[in-house]
């Protein structure tokens, strides 16, 4: 059986070229991995207390004695405060988002990037330890794919389907650091997948949005990491740790897809030059596009299990930028209202259609086809936008007051500020003394998007990789899904019948049959056999011709093979109808595939195409 131990002394085979990909050192105190083992300290110290705290209570309940029922009181509230204060920490530690954030000057509202899952040393070999630890960067992302891409190999070598090794991969819960630990290859894979997404999540957070080109490298990576999420939600179940589970890929599927849909909101206005009238009804809808998917993300938020997963300022976040965005989009339907002067073109059916499609009902008044050719109309009802804009603007600049996460976050703090105030002076100019007819309440404005977004799934093959166990040999017969037995060195020597002996196949050679009484058989070959070896050369790769060669080539004194054999008697049938090249050594002559000959002392021997399993990976 092909065991842990084969991993440990063949993986570093010298044969092999160098992996050129280098990861970042997992013991370095950068500020990512410093907050990682913050989070852990925090986590033991609060299993310690809930510990004491489940201690206490029983023994609360089950002395009758006042005095100790007193004492044990007392430890209780202090076991309590002390949770409290640890839970609080660790809060502020799952909200860090500043880490990843971009470090451009420009004034954007901040992204939710996720951080990585962190992970402890497992016995393998020097490259795959560095492909664990990526760097926060694209390169980190191509190491991190082909690992994946090599846990494939990793797993049909030497991961048998029904029985587990005593390898154990440790993880650490991205948002809580909440240790996992499985001896499952599928964690790993499920793992490394999941950092995938998260690095795409943190490439898109510190991209400079002041430049379309910024934002469209920010959209897709965003894109990415909704794919990396979703693809591990549809093909990994069980999961030990939350981060991983159905319902928070969910929620992070839907959240990425909100960012997308932020950035195609700043790419519009950053395009949108002109000052039309359906520019600006453009913008407002898409304004309110970024509003309905943050309100399906705080939705998603508030489910069973997420809602106490999720970090309170996260859920903050996405609710201040639900009412932030609402706000926005009334602002620049007043805008286009009030400020746009419509000349008799804009007037026309276009006009009058972009009005019509603007709001989710229809407003009080007259109709929208005199509200366009009225300007006193139109100030009227700009006026009631902006009046709906102020009220979301404050509403979320209450939401942000009440986080004291986000109120550390001075650029938030700092576009919420301006964007309220610009609000509200394009109110006062607006707001007349002798206005004295009731504001009229403005409609919502229907969300409409020019660009929707795509989950793009990982694309593995984008980074090719060799197998590094591949001087084990071919894939398909030396894999853990075969037992063998140990190898064995046969002398062969030639007699006056020849060797006695029947190959077929390739890669390695199959000894397919043993002429009863002939000098194989005699040598100890049976019929099954796989030559490894010849005369101490490896020949698991080598070619049908060329170990025909080497057995032709052989002197008097005989020729030493190194031979296995398959006891798995299923598979090995599989493996006998896979090898059809076939060569029959009944007299001196061998007979090679490629053609039907017929030789004095041989057989016939057909040609078969070279078949094999096509691998795949899942």
């Amino acid at each position: 059986m092909l065991c842990s131990s084969m991993l440990r002394i063949n993986c570093n085979l010298s044969s092999n070229p160098p992996l050129s990909l280098q990861g970042c050192d997992p013991c370095s105190q950068t500020q990512r991995s410093k907050l990682q083992h913050r989070r852990a300290r925090i986590n033991q110290q609060i299993n310690k207390e809930m510990r004491m705290r489940a201690g206490a209570e029983n023994l609360f309940r089950a002395t009758t004695n006042n005095k100790v029922k007193e004492t044990v009181a007392l430890e209780l509230s202090f076991v309590n405060s002390n949770l409290q204060l640890l839970k609080e920490e660790l809060e502020e530690l799952n909200s860090s988002m500043e880490v990843y954030q971009t470090e451009s000057e420009a004034i954007n509202v901040p992204m939710i990037p996720l951080g990585l899952k962190e992970t402890k040393e497992v016995d393998l070999t020097v490259p795959l330890k560095a492909m664990r630890t990526p760097s926060r960067n694209e390169a980190g992302l191509e190491l991190l794919i082909e690992y994946y891409n090599q846990l494939y190999y990793l797993d049909q070598r030497f991961f048998p389907p029904h029985r587990t090794l005593g390898v154990h991969f440790h993880w650490y819960d991205s948002l809580t650091g909440v240790p996992s630990c499985q001896r499952a290859l599928a964690f790993e894979k499920g793992s490394v997948l999941f950092n995938v997404g998260a690095l795409y999540t943190q490439i898109g957070a510190r991209q400079d949005r002041s430049a379309a080109a910024g934002i469209d490298r920010a959209i897709d990576a965003f894109q990415r990491a909704a794919g990396a999420f979703n693809f591990l939600k549809e093909n990994f179940s069980n999961a030990p740790s939350l981060d991983m589970s159905s319902p928070s890929l969910c929620m992070l599927v839907r959240l990425m897809i909100a960012q997308v849909q932020e950035c195609v909101f700043e790419r519009v206005t950053l395009t949108t030059q002109d000052t039309h009238f359906t520019s600006q009804l453009q913008v407002a809808q898409e304004a309110a596009r970024v509003s309905d998917v943050y309100s399906l993300v705080l939705q998603t938020m508030s489910q069973p299990l997420v809602k106490d997963y999720v970090p309170f300022s996260w859920a903050s976040m996405v609710q201040v930028k639900s009412e932030h965005f609402r706000a926005l989009s009334h602002y620049y339907a007043a805008v286009a209202l009030c400020d746009q002067s419509i000349d008799e073109e804009e007037c026309d059916e276009e006009g009058e259609k972009a009005l019509l499609q603007l709001h989710v009902s229809n407003p009080a008044g007259p109709p929208l086809s005199q509200v366009l050719r009225d300007p006193e109309e139109r100030r009227k009802l700009g006026k009631a936008h902006l009046r709906r804009a102020l009220i979301r603007h404050e509403e979320a600049m209450r939401v942000h007051g009440l986080c004291k996460i986000l109120r550390k976050m001075d650029i938030l703090q700092e576009v919420l500020s301006f964007v309220h105030k610009r609000s509200l002076d394009k109110y006062s100019e607006m707001d007349r003394e002798d206005d004295f007819d009731e504001t009229a309440e403005a409609p919502e404005i229907h969300s409409q998007t020019q660009q929707k977004p795509d989950i793009i799934p990982p694309n593995f093959s984008t980074v090719q990789v060799t197998d590094i166990f591949r001087r084990l040999g071919p894939l398909s017969v030396f894999c853990a899904r075969a037992r063998w037995g140990p190898v064995r060195l046969v002398c062969l020597q030639r007699g006056e019948g020849g060797l006695g002996l029947t190959l077929r196949g390739d890669s390695p050679v199959l000894v397919a049959g043993v002429v009863p009484g002939g000098c194989a058989e005699e040598a100890g070959l049976r019929e099954g056999d796989y030559i490894v070896a010849v005369d101490g050369e490896n020949c698991k790769w080598a070619k049908h011709g060329e170990v025909v060669h080497n057995l032709k080539s052989c002197s008097d004194r005989g020729v030493e093979l190194s031979v296995i054999t398959l006891h798995t008697h299923e598979t090995q049938v599989c493996f006998i109808a896979l090898h059809t090249h076939e060569t029959q050594v009944v007299g001196s002559v061998f007979v090679e595939g490629g053609g039907v000959t017929k030789r004095l002392g041989s057989t016939f021997s057909l040609p078969f195409g070279n078949l094999r399993d096509s691998e795949s990976m899942y």
